[in-house]
């Protein structure tokens, strides 16, 4: 599209603008009319550990998302000489589950508990058993327990329950709703009637009724909506939350807000049945469609989510992937700088990244643990990271580089076995996005080694989550009969570039070899957990 004819669609109210949390980093992105990426803004931030849980101040996610918009206008103004005043739509994306409580007041009960913590342990694996459904640590519900089992007294003051996206989007739009994909991450949600599960909902209502809350779960929960409904006008209050210089006018449409995995399944084109993608940056997990359910629950190994218009999906997901080895590019890089010298953040890791592909196919025994945080998976409680090797190892960069790569999707392997060896999903293609595959070809070829299937990335997938709630205010704007699956084929990706990139037999086998390792090391980093407090 040419500059002058996205210049009058910025005058005319003509884009859609999609803003996500992500966990390091707050993203917004303008689109035109063809749904193309015109500018952005962002702001870098990060988790707090307070008191022994993982959080984020409310505070942090105003100022975060007012700056990452101020810079958003900053470029509209600068690259089409016009400000940003009205909008078609937009939405709103966040880091999935976690637990955001407020009164009647509107008083937030306890900090915000991020997706990140796993001290809901007990709560989740109950509530599984109760529901004979797997229910992760993660999840709103499981948090809710926790702090019922924990007899926290704050409980009994509940008036609402919701995720991050879903506490943005209520105070943008005074709408306590959510998209229906991130709602299945507060809930199990019923896919037949699009709902949270009437039985499990019964089912929980005895488990608690000799607590004798004033409330009950449907009550503080947010309503569910699906791609295409309307959530929502943002109104004056949302406006200057957004923009407080006061140039952005209220009253744009929002659509349902959603969880990272659904605008992510939605930015790689991956919520038809038998599509799914992997999402790799602060944690990792793939998403892959149903096109029947599974034969039995995988508690603790397989979450059952949705796509943001309702169908089943199978998640593998691991808490850690990138952290740690961004830890180690740090330090690499304090290194380099003690020595005199500068290097560009992105030319650096794409060097040193580069040297994995020269490693042994098995990193040549050498052994990390990335687990900044636990791993329900693998019965990791804590986060404690970890590095072993045995003396006769071949300890080169190249391995070291290899092996920290390998390590980041070892959770989301074990989980991927049980879909594909025991379940026999049925899949024809994988796409790939997040920080993981920043550095071309290296993320594409160990995430291939890793789930021995073939992996693809859109040109157009770095533009990640925030993009994809764009692309879901677009859909919303259009008022049309196609399906999400439709429109996406049709109108965003039909001429998409892509990349794709097989494994070998012997990378395979040099992961798979890696694995074993990991499995058999698990011991050592358990005894890290316990010894070292």
């Amino acid at each position: 599209m040419l500059k002058n004819t996205i210049t009058q669609e910025i005058v005319n109210g003509q884009t859609m603008l999609g803003i996500e949390l992500g966990s390091t980093r707050i993203k917004t992105v303008l689109i035109n009319s063809e749904n193309q990426p015109i500018a952005q803004g962002g702001h870098d931030w990060e988790n707090t550990l307070l008191d022994g849980i993982w959080t984020y101040s409310l505070e942090d996610v105003w100022r975060g998302i007012s700056l990452s918009f101020s810079n958003l206008q900053e470029a509209v103004q600068s690259t089409y000489g016009v400000p940003l005043k009205k909008l078609k739509a937009m939405g709103v994306s966040a880091m999935m589950h976690g637990y955001l409580a407020f009164d009647n007041q509107d008083k937030l009960l306890v900090p915000f508990r991020t997706w990140r913590n796993t001290i809901t342990a007990k709560a989740a694996e109950e509530l599984s058993d109760l529901f004979a459904y797997p229910v992760p640590e993660r999840w709103s519900i499981s948090h809710l327990y926790h702090a019922i089992l924990s007899g926290e007294d704050h409980v009994k003051d509940i008036s609402f329950l919701t995720t991050l996206a879903g506490y943005v989007h209520w105070r943008l739009t005074g709408e306590k709703v959510l998209g229906i994909g991130d709602a299945s991450g507060m809930f199990p949600i019923d896919t037949e009637t699009k709902k949270y599960n009437a039985k499990m909902l019964e089912s929980f209502a005895k488990q608690v009724e000799s607590y004798h809350f004033p409330w009950n779960l449907p009550s503080i929960l947010p309503s569910i909506l699906l791609a295409g409904e309307p959530a929502g006008i943002l109104n004056e209050q949302g406006a200057r939350l957004l923009d407080p210089s006061g140039v952005l006018e209220a009253g744009v449409p929002l659509c349902p807000p959603e969880g990272d995995a659904g605008t992510g399944m939605v930015a790689t084109n991956s919520v038809a049945k038998r599509t799914g993608n992997v999402s790799a940056g602060t944690s990792v997990f793939a998403m892959i469609v149903l096109e029947k359910p599974l034969s039995k629950s995988y508690n603790k190994f397989i979450d059952l989510v949705t796509t943001p218009d309702g169908s089943l999906v199978a998640m593998s997901h691991g808490n850690n992937c990138t952290g740690e080895y961004d830890a180690w590019m740090r330090l690499f890089n304090e290194v380099v700088q003690t020595l005199g010298f500068s290097v560009p953040k992105g030319e650096f890791y794409d060097k040193l990244l580069f040297k994995a592909l020269e490693g042994d196919k098995d990193c040549g025994g050498l052994l990390p643990y990335n687990y900044i945080s636990g791993e329900t998976m693998t019965g990791i409680s804590e986060g404690r990271p970890l590095f072993v090797r045995e003396t006769k190892n071949s300890f080169t960069l190249a391995n070291f580089m290899r092996s920290q790569l390998f390590t980041a999707l070892g959770v989301l392997r074990i989980g991927m076995d049980i879909l594909f060896e025991e379940e026999h999903v049925a899949i024809d293609t994988i796409n790939g996005h997040g920080g993981f595959f920043k550095t071309a070809e290296v993320g594409q070829k160990m995430m291939a080694s890793a789930l021995h299937t073939p992996i693809s990335v859109l040109k157009t997938a770095g533009e990640g989550g925030a993009w994809g709630i764009a692309l879901l205010a677009a859909y919303m704007a259009r008022k049309s009969d196609e399906t999400l699956s439709e429109y996406l084929n049709e109108k965003v990706f039909a001429s998409a570039e892509v990349t794709t990139i097989e494994p070998t037999e012997e990378d395979i086998a040099g992961f798979n070899a890696f694995l074993a390792r990991y499995k058999q090391g698990l011991p050592v980093e358990k005894a890290a957990v316990a010894h070292l407090k």
